[in-house]
């Protein structure tokens, strides 16, 4: 989703001779803005070269699994699986479209996140109310990705969008060269408008190559919390690294704020990377959407059914064809809809990438609300005045009880007929008086 004003479509038609990749299939834009492609001309592009188009975007390439088998014009299943993905793509491609036509709405969709406060956006079924639920003071968002996927980046653009203000400084320190070692060591909480009560965005230290490294440090942070300022340790970092960031953390001071319970996670990914794992034949390359994948479907992510959101950087650098490809590969590769749940968000400021980032904020935020989590059943369904009738309850009985030990002490005279055996204990008719509890109200 998104890109930049310059990345329109253009309506030169491609040689009907040998195609040799989608740069063909989707020519480079053109700048007559707006020569966008009709819908009929776009099915058209589409449904060229179906073959080299499946092939370009790994089904056949054994990236999802043996799928040879389906590898047949006379099968069936294969002519489907052709036509779902020319869909798919073509609704990917229409997005781009899709995006300058509604940068018109940009002001609504931000207006729409800064009027946000925490739960007021959540979906009240049965009857619930916003009370009964853990409404966080802030919402918190965190970011996760390998490093160098652009977090810090993305943190700067989103800041800028809804402080409408294009040229303020730098909020989160952006790392230009990933080869020397330094990056983002210590959880930084920025929160989005600056002074607000919205929403905050977590900087993190980026993925480790090692998995299991990840999986601890994952589960660390959705389970106990982040806090601003903590300092990420791995087991794999190096003694001069360690004693680095221990003097960096030792001058850094304290920590400082709350630890804030993680709402809900956007993973960060290079556009650029994703790409030449997909078509390199560099195993160390390859490596990099393996680790995509499996941080991606780490369960402590999760929140019930809703898997994190992805954003996809570094679109500038690709051609508009590439760009389709990384984000329809990525939802087959994670299982999620290319089309809504991953943003394409370059590094530019037209109208078109700041509405993906007001749409990427809305999705974020609207299913963080959605995940809420409900307080007790006790808590949470008896209001004060099922209270009040509670205590009520409970001092007609201990004084019932009281008045009934009271008798029990005191034995009245008794006739000389009595049998010296009668008991003098008053019972309580306990079924007489059952309104008192059965007819309180829990609701």
């Amino acid at each position: 989703m998104g890109g930049d004003s310059s990345t329109i479509f253009s309506n030169n038609n491609s040689s009907t001779g040998d195609i040799s990749s989608l740069d063909r299939e989707f020519p480079e834009p053109s700048h007559d803005f707006p020569n966008f492609l009709s819908g009929d001309d776009l099915g058209a592009e589409v449904e060229k070269n179906g073959s080299v188009l499946n092939q370009e975007l790994g089904l056949l390439s054994g990236e999802f699994g043996d799928v040879g088998h389906r590898n047949s014009s006379n099968s069936v299943a294969f002519e489907a699986s052709q036509k779902w993905i020319r869909a798919i793509y073509a609704e990917v491609l229409a997005s781009y479209e899709e995006m300058q036509r509604r940068s018109g709405s940009l002001e609504e969709a931000k207006n729409k996140i800064l009027s946000y406060t925490p739960g007021s956006w959540i979906e009240k079924v049965g009857g619930s109310k916003v009370g009964n639920y853990h409404v966080p003071e802030i919402t918190s968002l965190l970011l996760i990705g390998p490093k160098g996927s652009g977090k810090s980046s993305l943190i700067n653009k989103i800041s800028r969008v809804l402080e409408n203000d294009r040229f303020a400084p730098e909020r989160a320190q952006v790392s230009y060269n990933s080869s020397a070692g330094e990056g983002t060591y210590f959880l930084q909480e920025y929160v989005v408008p600056r002074g607000s009560k919205s929403f905050c965005l977590y900087d993190t230290r980026g993925l480790s190559d090692d998995s299991s490294e990840n999986m601890k440090m994952l589960k660390q942070w959705m389970t106990k919390g982040v806090r601003n300022g903590e300092l990420v340790k791995r087991a794999s970092d190096g003694a001069i690294l360690k004693t680095t960031m221990k003097y960096k953390a030792r001058r850094k001071g304290n920590l400082s704020g709350k630890v804030r319970v993680v709402n809900f996670v956007v993973m960060v990914v290079n556009g650029l990377s994703v790409l030449e794992s997909m078509d390199g034949y560099d195993e160390g390359k390859k490596l990099y959407n393996r680790m995509i994948a499996t941080d991606f479907n780490n369960p402590f992510l999760s929140f019930k059914d809703d898997k994190p959101v992805i954003v996809v950087t570094h679109g500038d650098l690709l051609a508009l064809s590439d760009r389709v490809r990384v984000r329809v590969y990525l939802g087959e590769l994670l299982g999620i809809p290319p089309k809504t749940q991953i943003f394409d968000i370059a590094d530019c400021n037209d109208l078109a990438t700041e509405l993906t980032i007001a749409d990427l904020l809305c999705y974020c935020l609207e299913h963080a609300d959605k995940n809420v989590p409900p307080k007790s059943w006790f808590m949470g369904k008896m209001d004060i005045t099922s209270i009040w009738a509670y205590l009520l309850l409970l001092m007609v009985l201990g004084s019932g009880i009281i008045f009934a030990s009271m008798l029990g002490a005191y034995t009245p005279p008794r006739p000389h007929h009595a049998s010296r055996h009668e008991s003098s204990h008053v019972a309580i008719d306990w079924h007489a008086i059952r309104h008192l509890w059965l007819g309180m109200d829990y609701d």
